[in-house]
């Protein structure tokens, strides 16, 4: 018999329960239903972490090309950021320790570099590279994936070189880096054009990161390889 037929052929009062029944039992799957789409479309609607490359763990001598100097025109590159004299610089990715050692003639026994790495094999490197080179201020950071560690407010200028395409949630990060940064301190990001997963990341997408993040755009400069493919962007904190 048809369920309609067997409602119907109920007493008034059993019809009337069954119909509540009914009611009861269909209302909460439809709501699941309803909640269970909107969830879906909100999944949908969030778009997946863009890809990034995995953090280099080779030979540090990689990092040490005689040419790499004059190639990056390193001297130009701390002028642009500010680095005298007695500054406080954080090196994000410090690898071997290249630019940190650098930066750290120009700071002097006034000045303090901080070498942020992941990897404790580098920190050791750099560690002793510091001793053998006789450059006490600079000083070493086990940073973590998503946060460098830096002291709060205790840098007047930033450098990922090569760096920012291995990190995977670019925007909280950043916003630590910024937490570090004094007024008027300079954040500069040098890398290369590219898809994240092929060591690289393109310019634009590291500008709209970084307004994200709190940063704005001061410079923007193509100098640092003959290739029209790297570029170093220059941020400063806004208020």
């Amino acid at each position: 018999m048809p369920p309609d037929v067997l409602f119907r052929a109920l007493p008034h009062w059993g019809y009337s329960l069954a119909v509540q029944l009914c009611k009861l039992l269909l209302v909460p799957v439809l709501s699941c239903g309803l909640f269970t789409q909107g969830a879906s479309a909100q999944t949908s609607s969030q778009a997946p972490e863009r890809p990034t490359s995995d953090p280099y763990t080779g030979d540090l001598a990689i990092f040490e090309d005689p040419e790499r100097d004059e190639k990056l025109q390193v001297e130009r590159v701390m002028d642009l950021l500010d680095i005298s004299s007695g500054s406080r610089v954080a090196d994000i990715g410090a690898g071997s320790g290249w630019f940190t050692v650098r930066s750290a003639r120009r700071v002097g026994a006034e000045g303090v570099v901080y070498a942020v790495e992941i990897n404790r094999d580098y920190i050791r490197h750099i560690k002793r590279r510091a001793v053998k080179e006789k450059l006490p201020q600079i000083r070493t950071i086990l940073g973590k994936p998503a946060d460098p560690l830096l002291p709060k407010s205790g840098v007047d200028a930033v450098l990922l070189l090569k760096t920012y395409h291995e990190i995977a949630k670019p925007v909280p990060f950043l916003r630590r880096v910024r937490d570090a940064m004094r007024p008027n301190a300079r954040l500069g990001v040098i890398d290369k054009n590219g898809i994240g997963s092929d060591h690289g990341v393109n310019a634009d997408v590291v500008i709209k990161e970084a307004e994200e993040a709190g940063f704005e755009l001061v410079e923007q400069h193509d100098f640092v390889k003959a290739d029209e493919v790297d570029y170093f962007l220059i941020f400063e904190r806004r208020p």
